[in-house]
């Protein structure tokens, strides 16, 4: 009945040979048949193994114990991000990845000092800098630095003076699509933002803030040299300060967008173009003159 082998002096025997009689042995004690013992061989060779619980075939009996333990013992896998949890090991792992996605939309990501919520951990440590003052992008040309890649990529094109978002009317570049699209507001008639005081409106939110602050008679921002009602950067005025240098010769700026128009002198840039005439103009108070010939010509008299 059995096979052996002889090696190294060892006498080996195979699983098989010492399984299949007492497997497949009588009521009675006695063996099989020879024939039913060749069967059961084969049997062992093909899934003939089912679980009698969940009717799954395996290829050994050793297999199929330990599948059956998964029955027996019942162990609970919960989810970490709430309460649902799966009876068995078996059963966890494709139901597992199936419900995770449904947390995919959940904000859980907690940040203790201000109580917002985020979807992953990367956002909520992106967001703490708020928090913690950690600006770890630094500009290459100057000593500015910015918590977010996106601020500094948007910083760095006042020095490269690259503006890749381009105006579909005028033809205008910027160096963001926020400045973009407020720009665009000009173009349109429509202005969204009502004064609650007066039947004025505004194409653009900040104007209208600006615009009620004439209602209200707030003045959020004093100039502590001389006491008047200042916008951005107007204490350099008092200070002579001029951070922005051109890059290109040695003059310096109190203002970035003053420094903007001046480069286009080096560049040749000429930013603004007439939809009548395709004439082009570096400068907007020369473009803004020349539309106002063409609307002079347009409503002037025809002659007899």
């Amino acid at each position: 009945m059995l096979t052996n082998a002889l090696t190294n002096g060892t006498l080996l025997y195979s699983v098989t040979d010492i399984l299949i009689p007492f497997l497949f042995s009588d009521v009675n004690g006695g063996s099989s048949t020879d024939e039913e013992t060749s069967t059961s061989k084969e049997q062992l060779k093909v899934k003939s193994f089912s679980c009698i619980t969940c009717g799954k075939t395996l290829s050994s009996l050793g297999y199929l114990a330990r599948h059956e333990r998964t029955h027996r013992e019942q162990k609970s896998f919960s989810c970490k991000r709430c309460n649902i949890s799966f009876p068995t090991l078996e059963e966890k792992r494709p139901s597992m990845t199936v419900h995770m996605k449904t947390h995919n939309s959940e904000k859980t990501f907690h940040c203790i000092e201000c109580n917002k919520y985020f979807r992953n951990k990367q956002s909520l440590r992106v967001h703490k800098r708020m928090h913690t003052g950690e600006k770890p992008y630094k500009c290459p040309h100057c000593e500015k630095s910015y918590s977010h890649k996106c601020h500094l990529m948007i910083h760095v094109r006042i020095h490269t003076n690259e503006r890749p978002y381009q105006c579909s009317e005028c033809g205008k570049s910027f160096t963001n699509s926020t400045c973009l699209k407020s720009h665009q507001k000009m173009h349109s008639q429509e202005k969204p933002y009502q004064c609650s005081h007066c039947d004025r409106s505004f194409r653009q939110k900040s104007q209208l803030t600006l615009h009620e602050r004439t209602h209200t008679g707030e003045k959020p921002y004093l100039c502590s040299y001389c006491g008047k009602f200042i916008l951005k950067n107007h204490q350099r005025i008092h200070t002579g300060e001029r951070p922005f240098k051109c890059s290109q010769c040695d003059k310096t700026f109190a203002r970035s967008d003053v420094l903007k128009t001046h480069v286009r002198v080096h560049t040749g840039e000429k930013p603004y173009r007439c939809s009548i005439c395709d004439e082009r103009f570096a400068y907007s108070g020369r473009f803004l003159t020349h539309q106002k010939k063409h609307a002079k010509e347009q409503t002037a008299p025809e002659s007899s």
